[in-house]
């Protein structure tokens, strides 16, 4: 099943099929890690949503509601 990141709920995992978006936001999300193929966990939401924290290749990472919606994943 597809989704975007900014639809996970905490603990749910998935597989990054695609990253949409544009320009710096789209160079912005590969050079943190954030490419196909990579494994994500999302650990936590903030309680309205913006930020979220997920887990991808050993670290944390923290993002915006709206960079997390440029990422296509394929739940786990």
């Amino acid at each position: 099943m597809e989704k975007t990141l900014d639809n996970f709920v905490p603990n749910e995992r998935g597989v990054i099929k695609n990253v949409t978006g544009e320009g710096r936001v789209r160079r912005r999300l590969f050079d943190m890690g954030v490419t196909p193929g990579a494994e994500i966990l999302l650990r936590k939401k903030a309680p309205l949503g913006d930020p979220i924290e997920i887990k991808i290749r050993g670290y944390e990472l923290t993002l915006r509601k709206s960079e997390a919606a440029c990422v296509v994943m394929e739940v786990v």
